[in-house]
């Protein structure tokens, strides 16, 4: 029974749990840390190879969800999205950038689209009602960081814009 405690108190205490939340009347935006190891062990299940979970290991991992609440549509670009730590900006690669990466590698076709497919789209639409997601990869810190994006709404993209911002977000890092 001692055994079991000090395990509970683990998960208990790991930041990942705890998705940073921000929500406006149009949209509801989840944003969850992953730890490396929870990474490394969903890539790994499914064959990733040694020099690939290496790299994957060292990033920052954010699943992001977002549900549309409004009766328009909503549409999200990447390049609209802002990442800043202590006022310095924090470059997010584009899924191209990765794919680059992987080939100068020679990783197999299957592992890079597999990759390619648990990253959120760079640009999307969303429906009312409709709920998507994915992964944002971005390089590791240990500082909390800042978070702004816009969305453009409308059918055509010509209704209003939606910004969205939090200052609560980090990296997760496995339990010492």
């Amino acid at each position: 029974m001692l055994s079991f405690i000090p395990t509970l108190v683990v998960v208990a205490s790991m930041q990942a749990a705890q998705p940073v939340t921000i929500e406006t009347p149009e949209m509801l935006v989840e944003m969850t840390p992953r730890t490396p190891d929870q990474m490394g062990s969903f890539y790994e299940a499914r064959g990733f190879p040694k020099p690939m979970l290496d790299i994957l290991k060292k990033q920052c991992f954010i699943t992001v969800g977002i549900t549309n609440k409004s009766k328009d549509t909503i549409w999200m670009d990447l390049s609209n999205w802002k990442f800043t730590s202590q006022g310095k900006s924090i470059h997010r690669e584009h899924r191209d950038r990765w794919k680059q990466r992987w080939k100068k590698m020679d990783i197999p076709l299957s592992k890079q689209s597999t990759f390619r497919w648990t990253l959120i789209p760079e640009s999307l639409d969303y429906l009312p009602g409709e709920r998507e997601g994915g992964n944002i990869v971005l390089p590791f810190t240990r500082d909390y960081f800042n978070f702004e994006a816009e969305f453009v709404t409308g059918k055509n993209k010509q209704g209003k814009i939606l910004t969205i911002s939090t200052e609560k977000l980090f990296c997760a890092e496995d339990a010492r």
